[in-house]
């Protein structure tokens, strides 16, 4: 049945928004009257023609650019004196994921049914994390909505830039060591039968690491169709394991050890836990329930760890600048320090928004020269690599000439 976006106007003459399934447009305006409102706007809904188009709208993500570029312009309309039902109504006429148009118009509906928009978002936490809602909630209660949405534009444009920039610096180590990898597995099927047919009829002892190199090539060779269903199975034995708590904390223990990408896993997690603590006192929500909100935000468990601990001891009366001094090796004495001063003149909100840019720009130097630093690791590894392979085919090579 089609389904429409209306603009209506009830017996008080009040703007109404919504959506309605009917027929056709006159059954849409019998509706409507019946509810007590007068049509005064109506625009026909597309819907998803086939199982395919439904599937792919169901499975479709909603990207925190998307997320962004929604709080952007709900911030935009706020300001302008738009009422909240009619600015959410405007932006899921104007949100392009069907997905997430769906959840806006849903949301759309519950305001206009008198709900709040904490409320209305909180049935999505998938979308709209604690976090956000926290923030709006506190907004609407003392009345600075349009301050709050400020505040949240601002950190999630910093998130955004962050991850941005991440994913940036590891697009190239992750493409060099992938062609590498295809291109070492197309030789090993194609070109290392030919050496083992070879060396099979000049019946030459081989070394070690050639039985090794042939072994591989001819398993490979004949066994080439499982590669694909291998490298699935491990990715999805990986993405298991990464949801359980045995492997969440061993991958969480492993990252922060890791050459380079330890330090950057490590600022990124500080910088996220300071900007993210900074942006909900600012907006009004307690120490204390802010640091259980940012437990759930953080990525690596060991740094979620310490917030909830940090949660607890500050709920016993404890400065939160002496608590954070127990987790030494996850947050240095520098960040312990500024806090403590923060905490002393009464501005640990605006210390810990510049503490975060310090941390963001430290980030942004090491993204910015990360392809430059793990460049020669990368040169030494290929290296490694051709030499085994060159030296596992010449040693054999060396014996045929020996004995001619």
């Amino acid at each position: 049945m089609p389904r429409y976006s209306y603009v209506a106007k009830d017996i008080k003459g009040e703007i109404q928004l919504g959506t309605q399934e009917a027929e056709n447009e006159t059954t849409l305006n019998q509706i409507l009257n019946e509810k007590g409102y007068f049509l005064i706007k109506k625009e026909s809904l597309a819907a998803p023609t086939s199982k395919l188009e439904l599937c792919l709208s169901f499975f479709s993500r909603i990207s925190l650019a998307e997320k962004l570029l929604f709080v952007t312009n709900l911030q935009l309309m706020v300001s302008a004196g738009v009422p909240l039902s009619r600015a959410i109504g405007i932006l899921a006429g104007h949100t392009e994921n069907k997905k997430f148009k769906g959840i806006i118009e849903e949301i759309s509906e519950k305001i206009i049914k008198g709900k709040s928009l904490f409320e209305s978002m909180s049935g999505y936490p998938n979308v709209f994390p604690e976090i956000f809602c926290r923030m709006i909630e506190v907004g609407e209660e003392a009345g600075t909505l349009e301050t709050v949405l400020d505040v949240l534009v601002k950190q999630m444009e910093k998130d955004y830039a962050l991850r941005s920039k991440l994913r940036g610096a590891m697009i190239y180590p992750i493409i060099v060591f992938s062609l590498m990898l295809v291109i070492g597995i197309v030789m090993m099927i194609t070109i290392i039968p030919k050496f083992s047919n070879l060396f099979s009829s000049m019946g030459v002892t081989l070394p070690f690491t050639t039985r090794v190199l042939i072994f591989t090539g001819n398993s490979l060779a004949k066994y080439w169709y499982l590669i694909p269903i291998v490298f699935l199975a491990l990715f999805l034995f990986f993405r298991f394991s990464l949801k359980t708590n045995v492997g969440k904390l061993i991958w969480s223990k492993f990252s922060l050890r890791i050459p380079i990408i330890g330090s950057i896993v490590k600022k990124t997690n500080i910088a996220q836990t300071i900007r993210t603590l900074g942006s909900l006192l600012a907006s009004g929500v307690s120490i204390v329930r802010s640091l259980e909100i940012i437990s759930n935000t953080l990525g690596n468990i060991y740094y979620r760890r310490a917030i909830i601990m940090a949660a607890e001891d500050v709920k016993k009366g404890f400065h939160l600048a002496e608590v954070l001094q127990k987790y030494g090796n996850l947050y240095p004495q520098l960040i312990t320090q500024v806090i403590e001063t923060g905490e002393e003149t009464g501005k640990t909100s605006l210390v810990l928004e510049k503490i975060a840019e310090f941390y963001e720009k430290d980030i942004d130097r090491i993204t910015a020269n990360l392809s430059s630093v793990v460049e020669p690791f990368l040169i030494v590894f290929i290296g490694l690599c051709v030499g085994f392979f060159a030296l596992s085919i010449i040693q054999p090579m060396y014996g045929i000439l020996g004995s001619v």
